[in-house]
């Protein structure tokens, strides 16, 4: 954002999503609230609340944990998941200090073997995720792991969850994601006048949040947003190039990706991963017959590369070229993750041929030693992009 432009929360903590959410979640602990660590967005986090607990983000994105995790697993690894083992393994994890169980799921090999190394450091439940969505045995499947879940929740922290609270929480989850989209709508405009680091900050204090903690502050950047687009403030240039950003979560060390991208003179307009816009862009169905139901279909709904067939992601990703109308996209894949890395073939041939987009792949990791060989791809990616 230029000079001189308050920050959407000018709170002390602008940039700093991680210590923001912390910062929350220690107040939510002040106040008697258990805290739950969780390791992906198939966490049901209405559950969670429902009990009365706040979900906690466990640490997974920084390269400084992985020496010390490469002493155990092997070197050719998800960073992601060497990261996370890394923190646990050094304890620097404040996220998992504060929390006193974790909820996991199968998402992938390598999380399901490391969640065994660390399952008697905590109470942890791990949740069989069905990776046929579109199969009526994964909805049913999924509803049971729900409720196996919220019966794991009572009997840890000895408190009944009442399927009204749980009701409620799916109302509640509807309002901030309605409230999240109307920030993603400004990211849309052209120019936008809304940073990625701005849209991040949010999405990762939403995930810890209470839709009752967050309307006052969704509200209040809606309001300065609005007045940005009034005052003529936007963020990059007018003609900078758009860049949608798909594929794995990206976080900590991984965001160099997005400042390079603004380096290189292009801007962020959507973060398409489950670290980003990802988690806000359905809605639950509510007031039917079973809300644990009503919950499974949308977590399965989510579109991660452990679906098979993953047409979904193809689908939710047109919805986002057309609202954010990106120049460029951006697909980032971290090293061994296969699912993602075999998936991006089937990304770029959708976004060349249907939509005529310039596409790039980039793998990394949580380290700087490719910064300036993801540097010289950009540029020439952005190079590509007629002037406006």
């Amino acid at each position: 954002m230029k000079a001189g432009v308050e920050p959407l929360v000018n709170d002390g903590f602008a940039g700093e999503a991680t210590k923001r959410t912390l910062g929350y979640l220690q107040k939510q602990r002040e106040k008697g609230k258990n805290i739950v660590g969780i390791y992906c967005g198939y966490a049901p986090l209405e559950v969670i609340r429902a009990m009365g607990a706040a979900p906690a983000v466990l640490c997974a994105f920084a390269n400084k944990t992985i020496e010390a995790a490469e002493m155990v697993l092997p070197a050719n690894l998800c960073p992601l998941i060497k990261s996370s083992y890394g923190f646990l393994k050094t304890d620097t994890c404040p996220f998992f200090a504060i929390s006193e169980a974790v909820i996991a799921e199968t998402t992938c090999d390598g999380k399901k073997k490391m969640f065994e190394l660390i399952s008697d450091l905590k109470p942890m439940y791990v949740m069989d995720l069905p990776q046929l969505p579109d199969e009526k045995e994964a909805l049913d499947n999924w509803t049971v792991m729900i409720k196996k879940l919220k019966g794991f929740l009572e009997t840890t922290f000895n408190r009944k969850i009442d399927d009204k609270e749980v009701e409620k929480e799916i109302k509640e989850t509807n309002i901030k994601n309605k409230l999240m989209n109307k920030i993603f709508d400004f990211a849309a405009l052209t120019p936008t006048p809304v940073s990625w680091l701005e849209l991040y900050d949010l999405t990762y204090l939403g995930q810890a949040a209470t839709t009752k903690d967050m309307i006052a502050l969704l509200n209040a950047c809606v309001a300065k947003l609005e007045q940005r687009v009034a005052d003529g403030v936007y963020h990059g240039e007018k003609d900078s190039p758009r860049v949608l950003v798909t594929g794995c979560p990206v976080g900590g060390d991984a965001t160099k990706v997005f400042k390079i991208i603004e380096e290189a003179g292009g801007v962020v307009v959507a973060l398409d991963s489950c670290t980003g816009m990802k988690a806000y862009s359905g809605m639950i169905s509510e007031n039917t017959s079973d809300p644990y139901a009503a919950l499974s279909r949308r977590y399965l709904d989510l579109p991660c590369s452990c679906m098979t067939p993953n047409n979904r992601r193809l689908a939710e990703l047109d919805k986002m070229i057309k609202r954010f109308k990106p120049d460029v996209v951006i697909d980032v894949v971290l090293h061994a993750c296969h699912s993602y890395n075999v998936e991006s073939h089937k990304i770029k041939e959708h976004v060349t041929n249907k939509h005529q987009k310039p596409f790039l792949k980039i793998e990394t990791d949580y380290s700087q030693s490719d910064v300036e060989q993801i540097r010289t791809r950009v540029e020439a990616l952005l190079e590509t992009v007629p002037k406006k």
